[in-house]
């Protein structure tokens, strides 16, 4: 019985698989079903090879498009229209268009319109569209809306907004509500918000030279205190520079007043460099800080404690109180230091930041009597307010 189930168990397998075995034994059912394992498997092999023989060649096809010694707008533009023209099918597209994303900085194409647009109507039309609900929902061609909504988010990262001819190539491209198409309205509503969010607005192509940069760089870091001035200095006019480049500095009336009451036996170093970002160009800037002041302890009593009230005419007289109230701290004087002033010099030295010091005593002659420290290097770890030190000095005095 157990054999005869067996027989009757292989033989559907066999049918199942495609073999109309002429076998009657379990036997002969094995050996056939060994046989086409055998054959799949050789089969799968030379289908492995041949697929990844043509992944390398359209690899080798696509990035001999993109070889092109003319890297402008034009020449990407005209590298679609090779591909249309090619392919009338648009086979292939999805890998051609991820391929044609990793060289758009290349070509100087990541922030155009234009660009993207092109790409994304690389896509076959009408096909794609679903059908029903559940094409709908279930993302009909996955593959190819996933293309396209990483298309978008790359304009995102860009800055890129998208307009209505967008919103029309994927409307007739994959459906009224596909994936891509609610990713491009996610877009619209929240690009249009932050786009004028920021209080330092700067234009959508921020300028090459390092000096105008510098000057942009050095002004958005001064808003803190809306009198700070900017100025460019140059080296040459500092006796004895061995660098000679441009600085621009940043300083404030109430700095120029710190540097004024610091004590010439406490030291201040000039830190840096630091880094600051205009859009996707790097600005290294230095600091002048001193070291954090502790609070000053308030001098007036607490006009909220009535556990002890005196009034005139109880004949108690109020005993004389000093009514100098603390001074407010500045928004330079901070928990880790006071700022003393910003700077950006275009060689980025030691010997421009020295001359950038000799050129700041024209408004500050104090800066002669004090040292000054260059450090020439960025504060690691973690920023150290004045109470944490002084409790961190306690308890290695306490330990020692």
């Amino acid at each position: 019985e157990m054999m005869s189930l067996f027989s009757k168990v292989v033989k559907i397998i066999v049918a199942e698989n495609g073999i109309l075995s002429r076998a009657h034994t379990p036997s002969q059912a094995i050996k056939l079903l060994k046989t086409r394992k055998n054959f799949l498997s050789t089969t799968s092999v030379c289908l492995a090879k041949k697929r990844k023989s043509g992944e390398e060649e359209t690899r080798v096809s696509i990035r001999g498009l993109f070889s092109e010694t003319d890297r402008s707008k034009t020449s990407f533009i005209a590298t679609l229209e090779v591909f249309k023209e090619r392919d009338k099918h648009l086979r292939g597209h999805v890998e051609f268009i991820y391929a044609a994303m990793k060289y758009m900085e290349d070509f100087g194409v990541q922030k155009d319109l234009e660009v993207y647009k092109g790409l994304v109507d690389l896509m076959p039309k009408d096909k794609m569209i679903p059908r029903n609900l559940f094409q709908e929902e279930f993302m009909h061609y996955p593959k190819q809306q996933q293309c396209a909504i990483d298309v978008l988010e790359k304009m995102e990262e860009n800055g890129v907004l998208p307009d209505t001819e967008m919103e029309m190539i994927l409307v007739n491209t994959f459906g009224k509500r596909s994936h891509p198409v609610r990713k491009f309205g996610r877009m619209m509503y929240w690009m249009t918000k932050f786009k004028n969010a920021s209080p330092w607005p700067l234009p959508q192509s921020v300028p090459l030279d390092a000096l105008e940069l510098a000057k942009m760089a050095v002004a958005r870091m001064c808003t803190v205190d809306p009198v700070s001035n900017i100025t460019v200095f140059q080296t040459s006019d500092v006796e004895d520079a061995v660098d000679d480049t441009w600085i621009v500095s940043g300083q404030s009336p109430s700095q120029e007043e710190l540097i004024a009451q610091h004590s010439a036996d406490q030291p201040i170093k000039v830190e840096g460099p630091f880094r600051i970002f205009l859009r996707d160009q790097l600005v290294g800037y230095f600091i002048l800080r001193a070291e954090a002041v502790p609070p000053p302890t308030p001098k007036k009593a607490d006009n909220d404690d009535v556990s002890n009230l005196k009034f005139w005419f109880t004949g108690q007289l109020e005993e004389e109180e000093e009514k100098e109230l603390t001074k407010p701290l500045t928004v330079h004087e901070q928990d880790d230091g006071t700022i003393l002033a910003i700077g950006a010099t275009g060689t980025s030295s030691r010997d421009s930041l020295l001359s950038w010091i000799r050129l700041l005593q024209e408004k500050n002659p104090k800066l002669a009597e004090i040292p000054v420290l260059f450090t020439q290097a960025s504060p690691i770890g973690t920023v150290m307010t004045f109470e944490n030190q002084q409790e961190t000095e306690n308890k290695a005095d306490l330990k020692s």
